[in-house]
């Protein structure tokens, strides 16, 4: 079972293309999923909360500096490219609102995986990854709610509310669950990026399924839009990284972190509070699509360099 786990993390980005193009030829077979795309993300926050330890956040502890350079690119390039991005294409309200609201989200766990393909810092995007994600409950509905709120009236409060309950609640309770019950929790641990990977597919493909329409109209201007976001987040993190001096290994887990994100909290947060527009939650699912892509594209680069 370990085995086959492994290979389906490995192959991540095929399984999201493939359920994605079944999705638009066969949007029955998964639409119905979105009404549990909520319970899928707790799933995997709670993963996340058994696989992290205090350890994790010794990291915090042993370089600050590059953990703060990190999150703060975090929140701080992505919102800002998304809004310019925006703005740049003049794109309509829904469409708008979606790529911010992606931009607004931490970091995706997906960079952890890829720091270490890139021969990067890992226990630094590890780092990362959990003071973005702990941060998140208050930055992301705060953030969105500066950059989105001329398209559309926002309910930051009730954001803050589905980001506790999906995010934060979650990964607190697998935190706990591993503190109390820890040679249990360590026997199942190796199937929960199993189960994190079946989710966010499922995730993709619901939101690709309830969306096919609007996909076809606009999704070639999505993913344009999608690709400049994550491409130049990388650039801007890996670059803000080196304007502070952080070793090269440092600059590449900070470029990753800052590149990728948590895009199923996007989906999540789109399918809750803008449940009438359908098509803001397609930035969140495309970016989920490509950033499986690009990111170990980045990291067989980089890693194909550490090696000559």
């Amino acid at each position: 079972m370990l085995g086959f786990s492994q290979f389906v993390q490995k192959t991540f980005a095929l399984w999201v293309l493939l359920f994605a193009v079944i999705a638009m030829y066969q949007p029955e077979a998964f639409v119905w999923l979105k009404a549990y795309i909520t319970w899928m993300l707790g799933i995997i926050m709670f993963g996340m909360g058994m696989t992290m330890s205090l350890q994790d956040f010794k990291g915090v502890l042993q370089s600050p500096k590059a953990v703060a350079i990190g999150v703060a690119a975090q929140f701080m390039v992505m919102p800002l490219l998304a809004y310019l991005l925006c703005a740049l294409f003049r794109l309509p309200a829904e469409i708008a609102i979606g790529v911010i609201l992606v931009g607004c989200c931490p970091g995706g766990t997906a960079s952890n995986v890829i720091t270490y393909m890139a021969k990067g810092n890992t226990a630094l995007s590890v780092a990362c990854t959990s003071v973005s994600t702990l941060l998140a409950p208050l930055l992301t509905p705060a953030i969105f709610f500066v950059l989105a709120s001329q398209w559309i009236e926002i309910d930051a409060w009730s954001m803050l509310s589905s980001i506790l309950q999906v995010v934060l609640f979650p990964i607190v309770l697998g935190l706990l669950l591993r503190a109390l019950f820890k040679t249990q929790v360590e026997r199942s641990i190796t199937l929960m990026p199993l189960v994190s990977v079946v989710a966010i597919v499922a995730i993709v493909a619901a939101i690709i399924a309830g969306s096919r329409a609007q996909i076809l109209e606009s999704g070639l201007l999505i993913l344009a839009v999608v690709m400049l976001h994550n491409g130049l987040g990388y650039l801007l993190g890996f670059w803000a990284a080196r304007l502070f001096k952080l070793p090269y290994a440092d600059s590449k887990a900070v470029s990753i972190e800052v590149g990728m994100q948590n895009s199923g909290l996007g989906v999540a947060l789109a399918a809750v509070h803008f449940a009438a527009s359908p098509v803001t939650a397609v930035p969140s699912a495309i970016f989920s699509l490509w950033h499986n892509i690009s990111g170990p594209a980045l990291a067989t680069y980089w890693a194909s360099r550490q090696r000559q």
